[in-house]
């Protein structure tokens, strides 16, 4: 049994998620309704006023690399 699931995320989501690859350095937070949406997704928690991405969020990522690269396209 396989538990891939698919996101369709807005580009905007996509940029969000992707910009939490890495801790957030200058202390600036991706737009508030932005993270609350990956947070519904389970993309994403808050921990402490800073949201980390959950495993989840880091397998969405990969699996829709290709979409971003569309998306550049």
């Amino acid at each position: 049994m396989s538990n891939d699931v698919d996101f369709d995320l807005s580009p905007d989501q996509w940029e969000a998620l992707r910009t939490l690859r890495n801790p957030v350095s200058s202390g600036r937070l991706s737009k508030a309704y932005l993270i609350e949406s990956l947070v519904k997704f389970g993309l994403v928690v808050v921990n402490d006023g800073v949201p980390v991405m959950t495993p989840i969020g880091r397998k969405a990522l990969v699996r829709g690399s290709c979409r971003l690269l569309d998306l550049a396209a």
